[in-house]
């Protein structure tokens, strides 16, 4: 009967360590393709940041460009004039106007060159976060997918081991059932484990020698007096002992 009922609650407790386990895994599978999302979002606000300032550089470039056409025109206009002056006080103003306008062009053209530059850069990043972006919204359906079958495959398993536990359930006696299912709720798997040598395999403490003594008779089932686990001797399920 002892033998019996041990059994029964190693059979439980194994249905009750599947069901932990795939438990787990319902709250663990969806994480990864969550932290895929984020990332996502993430790519997609460093993108929107890089929008904004390609806007920027696009109309600071527009600017820049309407004003080097204008000095180009002034310079032209500043040349012609040039050629017209009757005296030397009057060519010398023109040309420093002149030289003057040149040089905030090639400030102009300078500032131009290098906002390209930036430009250039900026479009590459953008471009690049748009690619990955793709790739990983790809990732994110393929995850999805795979994510709702895994679950799915769950669910079904987590279905077949409680109707399978309700069962087992039936053949463990009342009191000993409430034992077990008090320590389940109190303690991390395992609720019942073996003793080797008079150790608990649970805490990995040695238990007194008179409890070793009553779990040796095999006539009712103790529990570890360090964890509060429930305990049988190992040597009651040793082919030696089941071939006696």
């Amino acid at each position: 009967m002892y033998i019996e009922q041990i059994k029964k609650l190693v059979e439980l407790q194994g249905l009750d360590s599947e069901l932990l386990v795939l438990k787990e895994q319902l709250v663990e599978a969806p994480k990864h393709l969550e932290e895929l999302r984020d990332k996502f979002n993430t790519l997609k606000e460093q993108k929107s940041q890089i929008k904004e300032k390609l806007s920027i550089l696009k109309e600071q470039k527009g600017k820049l460009e309407h004003d080097i056409e204008e000095d180009a025109n002034r310079i032209r206009k500043s040349k012609n004039k040039l050629m017209m002056v009757e005296n030397a006080r009057e060519y010398h103003a023109m040309m420093r106007e002149l030289d003057n306008l040149e040089k905030l062009n090639r400030l102009r053209e300078e500032e131009l060159s290098n906002l390209l530059e930036d430009l250039q850069a900026q479009q590459s990043v953008y471009d690049h976060l748009t690619e990955e972006m793709t790739s990983l919204d790809e990732e994110i359906v393929e995850q999805q997918s795979s994510l709702d079958s895994e679950l799915k495959k769950i669910n079904a398993r987590i279905q077949e081991l409680e109707e399978s536990r309700k069962k087992a359930c039936t053949k463990v006696p009342a009191p000993i059932l409430s034992r077990y299912n008090f320590i389940r709720e109190r303690l991390s798997n395992p609720v019942i484990v073996s003793v080797t040598n008079g150790v608990c395999n649970g805490c990995f403490i040695s238990i007194p020698p008179q409890t070793f003594i009553e779990l040796q008779k095999g006539e009712q089932i103790l529990s570890c007096p360090n964890c509060q686990r429930l305990i049988y001797w190992e040597e009651h399920f040793s082919p030696k002992k089941n071939e006696d």
